[in-house]
């Protein structure tokens, strides 16, 4: 009499253990995709929300996103990470790490055979050329996907342009107005005019690109591996000159290699910024001040001047030997992450740059630049001119560490230890080094 009860009690719960599977299958088979990011902050917090909003729209897989430093601690990570076979799916890289990503051909699976091979929805046309290209190879495939494009613009505090007797509403253009805007700002008491980060990015590269010039040669490394800097010109020396100045007499604060000119400007120290669209975010969180927004100040008396700023940000690329679930379900991220309206969200929250014309065409239609002005400067800038050979961007070699040696050696004009000249034929000589071992490296 006992058998049967055991037996219906075993077949009860059996039907209820398996409706228990049924119920929690979908949260097991959804595929794990790691995704390593170099995003700190407010930035941080918008990349997780795109991994949550993709997540949400599916079931089948999961995007896991970690901070894992700034851009070039990320990058080392996920190739160090490589050789033991612990990598992630996707990782994020600077604009700069572009040539380093592509001479590691047995690392990356490119963005175009990946959508390729999964049939998943691209068509590279739809995306701005002038980001697209940057990340393309020679024959116009994209190798990696453009989650993140900036460009630096100019930043003022309107409450203190209107304390120093400046108009509120007229950004400097040039750089004869910045320094005269800046003497003003010292000269009713704040700590400094002007400050930026990331100073061969904001002060170098994009400078050179504005004044139509190169940063090296064969197309600021397009045009293949053999590019030498050509930093060294009369113009770079002059405007490195005048940033030494403007440091021994206030005007201009140096604020380091990365982001802290970002604090120095939202703490009130220094009244004007130059620095990445992208800051945007963490300004219009954190500022407790009315923002204006102007494009980056030129030399007016340089021909042609100013040209077009070129991107920063990042890409993300898809790395070798993983499952191939997992590749699935990163061509579905990109796909996602190429919505019109994920995409226009994504640059009205950020600064950074929409990617796709849609995008742009939505945020338009929307009314975002009418009700928020100042939030298109980044776009203007950056098509203020059809880019030339070397307005396009750059791609050279271990370029990381060839901007580290820049930066070293501009603190050594404007600490005065160099001459602004000395300083920039230091730079060019110890970066060919780096780039002549980069081309023979990857012969």
């Amino acid at each position: 009499m006992v058998r049967p009860k055991v037996s219906r009690r075993l077949a009860l719960a059996s039907a209820a253990l398996a409706i228990v599977l049924l119920a929690v299958r979908p949260a097991f088979a959804a595929t794990d995709i790691a995704l390593w990011h170099a995003m700190p902050g407010e930035l941080g917090y918008r990349i997780e929300k795109l991994a949550k909003d993709f997540n949400a729209s599916q079931h089948d897989y999961r995007v896991v996103p970690t901070f894992k430093g700034l851009y070039t601690e990320t990058m080392l990570a996920a190739l160090f990470a490589m050789r033991v076979h612990q990598h992630p799916a996707i990782v994020q890289v600077a604009e700069v790490g572009t040539a380093t990503m592509m001479a590691a051909k047995n690392a990356i699976v490119p963005v175009h055979e990946l959508m390729r091979e999964q049939h998943a929805a691209f068509a590279p046309a739809d995306y701005l050329p002038v980001i697209a290209g940057y990340y393309s190879d020679t024959a116009g495939n994209m190798l990696s996907f453009p989650l993140n494009a900036s460009t630096p613009i100019l930043y003022y505090n309107k409450d203190q342009f209107r304390f120093a007797g400046l108009a509120a509403d007229e950004p400097p253009k040039t750089w004869g107005q910045l320094e005269a805007a800046a003497e003003r700002l010292r000269a009713s008491g704040y700590a400094c005019g002007f400050t930026t980060h990331y100073p061969s990015w904001v002060n170098v590269e994009n400078f050179l690109a504005l004044h139509g010039l190169p940063v090296a040669t064969s197309a600021n490394g397009m045009a293949g591996l053999d590019a030498r800097l050509v930093i060294d010109n009369p113009l770079m020396a002059r405007h490195l000159a005048a940033l030494a100045s403007w440091q021994k007499n206030g005007i201009f604060q140096y604020a380091g290699r990365t982001t802290r000119g970002e604090q120095a400007f939202i703490a009130h120290a220094c009244g004007i910024f130059l620095g990445s669209s992208a800051s945007r975010a963490d300004f219009l969180a954190q500022a407790n001040f009315e923002i204006g927004y102007g494009m980056l100040p030129y030399y007016p008396d340089v021909a042609g001047a100013p040209r077009n700023s070129i991107i920063g940000g990042g890409s993300l690329w898809a790395l070798r030997e993983r499952p191939e679930a997992e590749y699935k379900g990163v061509a579905a991220f990109f796909a996602f992450l190429s919505r019109p309206e994920v995409q226009a969200q994504w640059h009205q929250t950020t600064g950074y740059l929409p990617i796709t014309r849609a995008a742009y065409e939505l945020t338009r239609s929307q009314g975002f630049y009418d009700k928020n002005p100042g939030a298109d400067i980044a776009i203007k800038q950056i098509t203020l001119n059809p880019p030339t050979a070397d307005t396009k961007g750059l791609r050279l070699g271990s370029y990381v560490t060839v901007r580290d040696i820049i930066e070293e050696e501009m603190e050594h004009a404007l600490d005065g230890k160099k001459t602004a000249q000395a300083a920039l034929e230091s730079a060019v000589e110890r970066g060919n080094a780096v780039l002549r071992e980069f081309e023979r490296s990857n012969k």
